[in-house]
């Protein structure tokens, strides 16, 4: 009785370090080759100072606005924008560049508008080359222009 249970306890301790060998090897693995995250683009606008804040809403006719467009690739591969400003189906800005992972592009636009109105769309597009027909990301800025009082 007392050798079967010395057999046991062998065959227990031969499986307990299977199970830590191959534990090892998995967390070895997942080390080398981890799963690919998620691939997306970051696309926003800041304000003339640099922070989400502060945008140029309200405008006279004339009045230059600033803001700055902001790109960061997160797309685990080297691509190609190209970005497109819109105003009442007018093109006020297209640029084409490319990024490679990780890096980030920020690209001060500056505008004036002499339409009066409120709530007017300015219309900021990103295309992801070659698509030219579908926007991969868009936005828009509200911009009340009015004459002084």
């Amino acid at each position: 009785m007392l050798v079967n249970l010395m057999n046991i306890d062998r065959k227990i301790s031969y499986i307990l370090i299977a199970i830590i060998i191959a534990a090892f090897i998995g967390v070895i693995y997942l080390m080398i080759n981890p799963s690919p995250s998620e691939r997306f683009t970051e696309f926003y606008i800041l304000g003339p100072d640099g922070k989400a804040g502060n945008y140029p809403s309200n405008l006279t006719p004339g009045e230059n606005g600033t803001v700055i467009i902001g790109v960061v690739n997160h797309e685990n591969a080297n691509t190609s924008y190209q970005l497109t400003v819109v105003f009442n189906n007018n093109t006020l800005k297209r640029e084409t560049f490319s990024l490679k992972n990780s890096e980030k592009k920020e690209i001060p636009f500056s505008f004036n508008l002499n339409q009066t109105g409120n709530a007017q769309k300015l219309n900021f597009y990103l295309y992801k080359l070659p698509d030219t027909q579908n926007p991969y990301r868009s936005l828009e800025l509200l911009v009340n222009v009015n004459q002084q009082i």
